[in-house]
């Protein structure tokens, strides 16, 4: 589902990506204990599994963390040290492949270059697809003869056919085989997006094991929409073209200001870890912030990433119903990860990082330009003041403008782009973004016209014979926040309204803060004695609309709040479990609160639930424009004061253009 649709006239296209002044870094490793898995570990992980299961098929490989208080410890020792103190632990690698018919649960040793356990999953639920068996289940129906009488019947040339193999969900039953279904498009080379041209009616089932279509119908004939006008590439577009914005870029004469050793990160008064996983994606590790006044980092948190999404769509037809994706749990946020085009994903002051994942076979394979990382400022104020009181004095202004480190990566999952960015602060504060963009999932109608509509279609007639249909978007991100230490409590609440019932004041009311969403460090007080913390913010709050009886909602459970709070566990990783293609929902989130663990002045994790309905617009068509949201984790009581009062304003550029001087 990662843009890997298949048939028998498909082509790869490669991209040239521009190189133009653009420094590109490629991470070395070695001495970080959370580094991703080098492309010779994950040769050394094939090795050693293929040793004992010559047909394994390959599902995940991604380092097995070490004991959070062994890193952390290492952690504070190398912030003391001048000179890097080796990591003295054995690496290990967790890994889940499929032989006969059976998932294994794999921990290897790296150090001693040795399996330490294998054990054999026989709970409910699949692990995530690999690429590869969707292509090839792509493919069966392009060979399967009631197919090819199905589009001889259409009057479609099967050599132009692609298509793409979808997870199922689940519903209700109490044993699963490892299926998924296939959609297909027409592609008669009349335009790119295939995505618009559906062909409807058709349901092919293929069991992933046996490789091969167990169950096939072909119950109605709709027309598959025309390509006029869907093509979304620059160099086909027809004139008249908006030109009217002039060239620009992005200028630093010295250099970017942070610094990279392999992955290790350091940019202003922010110090942290970056690594790819093929499941969640880009991994946020040992955020810590410099404190002016007491000399030294504090830490802020210690992973942070996306650990579920959730795709629900709202057609109840027999060939949709069962799209109901657990995007990162299904098809891999990480092996979805596309490489970013310089100058145009990324500013031309980006630095770029490559990443490796596991094929079907245990070959590794490598993402270039997976991340890209850059300075950004947008002509945002970080803050500013302006003083016309003073007797005597002219007006006083002073400015410091906003200047932050963004780090990007984009996932493409079949039709949907998301670009992930988490941004670091000056003042403190880590603001995460999800962008979405890509094409519509579209359904193939008889409707030209909204005026012949008479049932219901479950979308919006965006072009003719063309249903957006309605879906949601959420994702949850895994925060592992370490306020000032491992120790943190929640406090959560809400503004209040009082009324003033005496005579004290004229005024009738004022508000006053009950609580706010805040991870605060009980242990740990400023000077004047507010417990240290930090404040989420949220974007807009979306829930669930589905009902919680759904079976899909129970799959999907960890969107029933927007907020949850587990203590530390290392085996919770995932706000949807481990295994979610096909999941009860026996192993999530809602499941493992109804422990009724203590949280309080222990080491807690923050789940935060994102959350998008998406009622297509014709203005979404035929690519959509990036929507965008996210969240903000911002100090709070955590410095004395504002932490960026000191900030010295970077020194201009010279630009021909500029038309005002400093004052």
């Amino acid at each position: 589902m990662c843009s890997l649709i298949r048939g028998p006239s498909f082509r790869i296209l490669l991209l040239s990506f521009l190189t133009l002044n653009v420094f590109i870094l490629v991470p070395t490793y070695g001495l970080h204990p959370l580094d991703a898995l080098t492309r010779s570990e994950l040769n050394q992980v094939q090795t050693l599994v293929k040793k004992s299961y010559k047909n394994a098929n390959f599902h995940y490989v991604g380092l097995d963390e070490p004991e959070k208080s062994k890193v952390i410890s290492w952690h504070s020792q190398n912030q003391l040290k001048t000179k890097p103190v080796p990591f003295l632990d054995h690496r290990r690698a967790f890994v889940l492949i499929r032989v006969d018919s059976k998932s294994h649960e794999i921990l290897v040793d790296l150090t001693s270059n040795s399996i330490l356990s294998d054990k054999v999953y026989d709970g409910n639920g699949y692990a995530m697809l690999n690429n590869e068996e969707q292509e090839i289940a792509s493919a069966l129906p392009l060979k399967y003869p009631p197919f090819i009488a199905s589009m001889a019947k259409r009057g479609l040339n099967v050599s132009k056919v692609l298509c793409e193999a979808f997870t199922i969900g689940w519903y209700g039953e109490k044993n699963t085989k490892r299926v998924v279904t296939i959609m297909c498009y027409y592609n008669d080379g009349t335009t790119l997006n295939f995505y618009m041209r559906p062909i409807e009616g058709i349901k092919a089932t293929v069991n992933l094991d046996q490789m091969k279509i167990v169950d096939y119908h072909d119950r109605l004939m709709i027309p598959v929409p025309k390509a006029d006008g869907t093509d979304y590439r620059e160099s086909v577009q027809n004139p008249p073209f908006d030109t009217r914005i002039k060239g620009m870029t992005i200028l630093q004469p010295d250099g970017p200001s942070f610094t990279l050793d392999g992955n290790h990160v350091r940019w202003a008064n922010w110090d942290f870890h970056l690594a790819l996983d093929m499941r969640v994606g880009p991994v946020i590790s040992l955020a810590s912030i410099y404190d002016h006044e007491m000399r030294k980092h504090r830490r802020v948190m210690y992973r942070g990433y996306i650990s579920e999404m959730f795709v629900p769509y709202q057609d109840m037809g027999d060939e949709w119903y069962t799209k109901t994706f657990l995007d990162a749990g299904e098809f891999g946020f990480g092996i979805c990860a596309m490489p970013l085009q310089p100058l145009k994903d990324c500013p031309k002051n980006a630095v770029f990082f490559d990443g490796y994942y596991t094929t079907r076979d245990g070959t590794p394979a490598r993402i270039s330009n997976v991340f890209c990382i850059f300075e950004r400022y947008a002509g945002d104020v970080m803050w500013r003041h302006s003083e016309a009181m003073l007797p005597g004095e002219d007006v006083i202004t002073e400015v410091r403008p906003d200047v932050t480190l963004v780090v990007r990566m984009v996932s493409t999952v079949a039709n949907y782009d998301y670009m992930i960015d988490w941004e670091f602060k000056q003042s403190g504060s880590i603001k995460v973004t999800t962008s979405l963009s890509g094409m519509l999932a579209v359904k193939g109608s008889m409707y030209t016209h909204t005026d012949q509509i008479e049932e219901e279609v479950y979308g919006t007639l965006v072009a003719e014979n063309t249903i957006g249909i309605r879906h949601d978007h959420f994702l949850n991100f895994h925060l592992d926040l370490d306020i000032d230490g491992e120790t943190n409590s929640l406090m959560k609440a809400h503004l209040q309204m009082v009324k003033v019932s005496d005579e004290s004041s004229p005024r009738k009311s004022y508000w006053k803060v009950v609580h706010e969403i805040i991870v605060v460090n009980p242990n740990k007080k400023t000077k004047v004695g507010n417990y240290v913390g930090y404040h989420l913010i949220p974007g807009s709050v979306i829930g669930p609309l589905l009902w919680e009886e759904d079976h899909q909602q129970i799959r999907g459970a960890f969107t029933n709040y927007n907020v949850w709070v587990t203590p530390y566990n290392k085996s919770e990783k995932y706000a949807g479990g481990l295994y979610v293609d096909q999941a009860h929902g026996d192993d999530n989130i809602a499941k493992w609160t109804l422990r009724n663990r203590d949280i309080e002045n222990k080491d807690i994790v923050l789940w935060y639930t994102q959350g998008f309905h998406h009622a297509p617009q014709q203005e979404d068509f035929p690519i959509m424009p990036t929507l965008s949201g996210g969240f903000e984790l911002r100090p709070s009581n955590f410095f004395d004061y504002n932490p960026v009062l000191k900030v010295i304003s970077p020194k201009p550029a010279k630009w021909v253009n500029c038309s005002a001087k400093p004052t």
